[in-house]
């Protein structure tokens, strides 16, 4: 009688890299690859999107989760959290990298994530903003969940729209118990974080839109928007830019936004607990030994 397969167990240990848009994570990931034969799990929301390697800044070396979504697909934290699992789950040695950190955090996490609003509901709540007006809108979040209220800003229209259909499925944008800033992880795992001053981050910001540029970003966006895009691929950072303005203003808005979205990021980081904090101002290869060297004495890295 043959015997039942049983289920390939999960990995022992999870490594993780978290830092700002342009930061390295990228260089220094595919370092530990070639050293460690990590695996690595991408944790940009972004990335997901086939089609825009140049935008996304997509790792020329195989990485799970990049360009594994159409752009006519909407995708939620939920539905990435999921696939974040299974892709972790499957990995011998799986290295999460990212700088989204809700993703990032979703990734490693059991963080309970609220579902995405049913079927036509933020239209209605966009619409009911809109008509209210921000004040009455605002006062009908207090009145639903005044916790919620507590957090927004009145005129902060996407924030009270997600608190409105938060509400309207009984859950909360404020939540009695908020796991998003502890250190539980659903496995074992070491999180690093690459810093950088911000001048110098700036100005790798400004040198790698150049670059998107060169490669080919302008013609790329064009052929996506030309097709069927869902709302979270037009957020993509750079694909509206490139598809619709002159080279020069592309260059300067995506600079300006994505040297925004990195200050973002880096306060993700500052209330990231339990992080090991690393000197990104250096090569690639030197981040990678001190990850590696980091390993050897907590013997907790993947492979050792």
């Amino acid at each position: 009688m043959a015997s039942k397969s049983r289920p390939a167990p999960g990995p022992e240990h999870v490594l993780a890299l978290f830092g700002p848009t342009a930061s390295g994570k990228t260089a220094v990931a595919g370092a530990l690859r070639e050293r460690l034969g990590v695996e690595v799990v991408s944790a940009d929301s972004a990335a997901l999107y086939a089609g825009l390697p140049v935008i996304t800044a997509a790792p020329e070396y195989p990485a799970k989760l990049v360009g594994v979504v159409p752009l006519r697909a909407e995708v939620s934290v939920g539905e990435y959290q999921r696939l974040a699992h299974a892709a972790i789950d499957a990995a011998e040695r799986p290295l999460v990298v990212g700088g989204t950190g809700l993703y990032f955090r979703a990734a490693l996490s059991t963080l309970t994530l609220p579902p995405p609003a049913g079927p036509g509901r933020r239209a209605f709540w966009q619409e009911e903003y809109d008509r209210l007006g921000p004040e009455a809108a605002h006062a009908a979040l207090a009145e639903r969940d005044a916790a919620a209220a507590g957090r927004v800003h009145a005129n902060d229209r996407k924030r009270v729209v997600r608190a409105l259909e938060l509400a309207d499925s009984g859950h909360s944008l404020a939540p009695e118990q908020n796991s998003l800033w502890t250190e539980d992880t659903r496995l074992p795992t070491t999180i690093l974080a690459l810093e950088l001053p911000l001048q110098e981050l700036d100005r790798r910001i400004e040198e790698r839109t150049h670059a998107m540029v060169a490669a080919g970003a302008a013609e790329e966006a064009r052929r996506a928007w030309a097709g069927p895009l869902s709302d979270t691929a037009r957020k993509v950072m750079g694909l509206e830019q490139f598809a619709t303005l002159p080279e020069a203003n592309a260059i300067a808005e995506v600079t300006q936004a994505t040297r925004r979205l990195a200050r973002y990021q880096r306060k993700w980081l500052r209330r990231m607990p339990g992080v090991v904090r690393l000197d990104g101002n250096r090569a690639p290869s030197e981040v990678a030994d001190e990850i590696i060297a980091l390993g050897r004495e907590r013997q907790r890295l993947p492979g050792h």
